[in-house]
């Protein structure tokens, strides 16, 4: 296979060239300008106008299989993965029953095995997400597990995280948290704001998120564990990862795109479809998040893909359940509120949603040079679209119907197409 004439935007190397690529047996074999087919057999895709990238990876994915297939699972799941440009996935443990065990994971495995891209596990970091006993890490480590995280239920039990991030600092693993204080909270997904009166609510303050951030951080910088903040809410809350990195903490942190492109405003509009754990914060906590990823604060971006049935969204909004899809939106909404916003590069954005993920969580991909397997995203800046229906079962997102620039065309993994619009 070559592609040719695609402007190869190569975060790792810098490059931002129009070049040739040659894959052979799932490798990138040569990358120049002018390369011819070796035969009339070879297939050619012609990129010429559009941008060749990484294929992009998400460390934070809810594909609720097994035990909620009814709302997505491994297959549907990696087909919306696909036709949002993505060549690896991580998926969350809080399935039913929940991924914490070496058995579980090596299951996992098993049935990802034949899926048209690299769906990882996490583990859980706590038997049954209890928060009262540590699963056994090394084990699940050793049989692929990416991360430990209990996300859904955030960890209350200081003792047993201090432990946790001593034995994941052994291991060299990392640890995610869900930074919510359910205690401090009224109803989950409604930032505590002048949104949350008008709807005659109390909602979710932001020192529930913050509070726990403060703890993590602390708690990092004493042990130097390897630890990331999950889907970052608030100003404060980037704050204190910044406070941490200085303080020579090893803490990373990752946001959504809804919370990029959106306010808690949005809950006015859209109602449940803008219901998600952390809510949507204010306009300031949103600008704050976009300086985060601009002075390298934030990492990474990551969807929180979270499938909910139209049946669920449709419950008055105190009672319909957290939670967004995001991974055929995912690029777009970045690049309409971020690059096109020249708020930060093109570059820099597939460094925040390829390169960055594969370098912090060890994985293969985040970048296209010369003997590395071909996990590739051809995408068209100028295509405006629409999703009719989505790939995946669910369709629960604020950004449905939307009108869309920056058309992912071809999906490409270990040097096959597994996507083309």
């Amino acid at each position: 296979m070559i592609i040719k004439g695609g402007r190869i935007i190569d975060p790792l190397s810098k490059r931002d060239e129009v070049l040739d690529i040659k894959i052979e047996d799932g490798k990138i074999v040569e990358i120049a300008k002018d390369i011819e087919a070796s035969s009339d057999k070879e297939e050619i895709i012609d990129a010429r106008g559009k941008i060749v990238v990484p294929g992009l990876i998400d460390v934070h994915v809810h594909f609720r299989d097994p035990g909620q297939t009814h709302k997505e699972d491994l297959v549907t799941g990696s087909q919306a993965a696909i036709a949002g440009g993505f060549t690896s996935v991580v998926q969350m443990a809080n399935t039913s029953p929940k991924i914490d065990s070496k058995e579980k994971i090596i299951e996992h495995y098993k049935r990802a095995r034949d899926l048209p891209l690299k769906v990882f596990t996490v583990s859980a970091l706590t038997k049954n997400f209890g928060d009262l006993e540590l699963v056994d890490m090394e084990e699940n480590f050793k049989r692929g597990a990416l991360a430990f995280t209990d996300d859904g239920i955030p960890n209350r039990n200081s003792k047993l995280i201090l432990e946790a991030m001593n034995r994941a600092k052994e291991l060299g693993a990392i640890i995610s948290f869900h930074e919510e204080d359910p205690e401090l909270i009224e109803q989950n997904g409604i930032n505590h704001s002048e949104v949350s009166d008008k709807l005659g609510i109390y909602g979710s303050p932001k020192i529930a998120e913050t509070s726990f951030i403060a703890r993590d951080v602390a708690m990092a910088i004493y042990t130097g564990a390897k630890i990331s903040i999950q889907h970052i809410s608030t100003g404060l809350g980037v704050d204190l990862v910044k406070f941490g990195k200085e303080m020579g903490a090893n803490i990373y942190a990752e946001v959504t795109p809804h919370h990029i492109a959106l306010n808690d405003s949005a809950v006015l509009e859209y109602g449940s479809l803008a219901k998600m754990n952390p809510p949507l914060r204010s306009e300031e906590d949103r600008l704050r998040i976009i300086e985060g990823l601009k002075e390298g604060t934030i990492e990474i971006i990551a969807t929180d893909h979270a499938p909910h049935t139209a049946e669920e969204k449709s419950k008055e909004i105190t009672k319909a359940p957290s939670g967004i899809i995001g991974l055929e939106t995912s690029f777009s909404i970045c690049y309409e509120n971020l690059v096109l916003t020249k708020e930060i590069s093109l570059m820099k954005l597939i460094e925040l949603m390829s390169t960055n993920p594969a370098r912090i969580y060890g994985l293969e991909g985040g970048e296209i040079s010369q003997g590395k397997t071909a996990d590739l995203a051809i995408i068209d800046l100028e295509s405006e679209y629409t999703i009719d229906k989505y790939k995946s079962k669910s369709s629960n997102t604020p950004f449905k119907d939307k009108t869309l620039r920056g058309e992912v065309l071809y999906t490409i993994s270990e040097g096959k197409i597994v996507f083309k619009k």
